[in-house]
């Protein structure tokens, strides 16, 4: 879903632009880098997700007359830097890790190849959606590592913004969960939705069973019945008695969900639904997930953690000049210094340097302005935008299935330490050469 206001933006990416065209610096050649400095404490490995959104947010990024109307009665700009945002549009280019992929500290996430107007001024654009998207897939992943195999929904609209629900639906959807509640994640993204009936419903008719019949009557046997209302046990007695042998799952959503699972599994069984499924959708995060592993827990609904990032809101990803041309057409390296924000400059060629197994053992980055030739590793780059002219590949709904099936590709990388829920180190470190 793209938004072509240009204003979604922090001031100071504007008033940047207007110095550096006042100073005949804007127009110098630039080599621009996000990446997170570390990952979310605890965390061994992150997941890229919202590139293919943000290809579609550059490639709408324009200001029009309300835009500019609006910044020149407020005096944030000058005349010449309105001229020049009168007529803008990305030119340059734009590399980076493919969307579902794994990344680490300093792993450099995106490459942005411009003057130094043209890329400033998408700093927070860029960081806004990586930043959330990559926060909700990295937590997203590791809920699927725990599930082990059981399938899981995405149901977190109502615990996040309207705009940034939509944003979680998809990228949990690239880290692996097989649904969303949200309808237009569904229709933007392509994503399969799910969802049947809340506890007003039960509430709204003159009786539970009443209910359990609308919902039979309107959807089928096969449908999904929310069981915990008012007693469990007697919730699955009645849901049996409504939609007999062929009913789909009941849902539990509260409760001690190892040992409630458990009794409501031999139930069911007792009633002769061996086929009738249970899910659960209890405040549940990765933790909750694991402890659930030995119960007959068929599927899972995540909510707030998920929309989350499971506590950590930002991946922490920062958007840095690393390089550019001085007043001779030099080009030079440059990297802050200080105290525990310093990074490194130049041009960076990242590769995930692979062992005889084919498991990832380092996230190794030449600097420098050509890569070094590594024949047991695998190259991270891939043009994403070149001189203005974004690849379709990776944007709309097949995108989406793009870096779904490239997440499952490059978690299958990973040392299996990688999925222990124990807080821990970078699974792999990052090594400059």
């Amino acid at each position: 879903m793209t938004d072509a206001s240009s204003l979604l933006t922090d001031r100071y990416e504007l008033t940047m632009l207007d110095a550096a065209i006042q100073a005949g610096t804007h127009e110098r050649e630039c080599v621009f880098e996000a990446f997170a400095r570390r990952l979310p404490q605890g965390r061994r490995y992150g997941i890229v997700a919202g590139t293919g959104r943000l290809l579609e947010l550059i490639e709408a990024f324009r200001f029009g007359d309300a835009e500019l109307e609006w910044l020149s009665r407020e005096g944030i700009v000058r005349t010449a830097a309105l001229d020049w945002l009168a007529d803008y549009r990305f030119r340059g280019t734009i590399t980076g890790y493919r969307e579902g992929e794994v990344y680490f500290p300093n792993s450099p996430i995106l490459i942005v190849d411009s003057t130094f107007a043209e890329g400033v001024i998408l700093e927070t654009l860029i960081l806004s959606v990586l930043n959330y998207d990559s926060s909700v897939a990295s937590a997203a992943s590791r809920m699927v590592s725990a599930a082990a195999g059981r399938p899981l929904a995405e149901m977190g609209s109502r615990r996040t913004g309207e705009r940034s629900a939509v944003a979680a639906a998809r990228a949990a959807y690239i880290a692996g969960f097989g649904a969303t509640s949200n309808l237009e994640a569904g229709r933007t993204w392509g994503i399969p939705t799910m969802g049947t009936a809340a506890h007003s419903f039960t509430l709204l008719h003159d009786s539970e069973e009443a209910a359990f019949q609308a919902q039979v009557d309107a959807l089928g046997p096969s449908t999904t019945l929310l069981v915990d209302t008012f007693d469990v046990h007697k919730g699955v007695e009645l849901a049996v008695r409504v939609a007999g042998p062929e009913l789909g799952a009941v849902r539990i959503d509260s409760g001690d969900l190892p040992s409630l699972v458990t009794a409501v599994r031999e139930q069911l069984d007792s009633l002769g639904n061996q086929g009738t499924k249970i899910t659960v959708t209890n405040d549940l995060d990765e933790y909750t997930i694991a402890a659930l592993a030995a119960s007959p827990v068929d599927s899972y609904g995540v909510g707030t953690s998920v929309v989350t990032g499971s506590g950590s809101p930002a991946a922490g990803m920062v958007y840095k000049l690393v390089a550019h041309k001085d007043a001779e057409g030099a080009w030079v390296s440059v990297a802050k210094k200080s105290a525990e924000k310093a990074t490194v400059g130049g041009r960076k060629h990242p590769v995930r340097t692979m062992n005889d197994l084919g498991r990832a053992v380092a996230e190794t980055i030449d600097v420098g302005d050509s890569a070094v030739s590594n024949s047991s590793a695998r190259d991270l780059l891939v043009t994403l935008i070149e001189r203005g002219e974004v690849d379709a590949r990776y944007t709309g709904p097949e995108g989406v299935e793009l870096a779904r099936t490239h997440r499952a590709d490059a978690i299958a990388e990973l040392p299996d330490q990688a999925f222990r829920l124990g807080r821990g180190e970078p699974i792999i470190p990052t090594v400059y050469v």
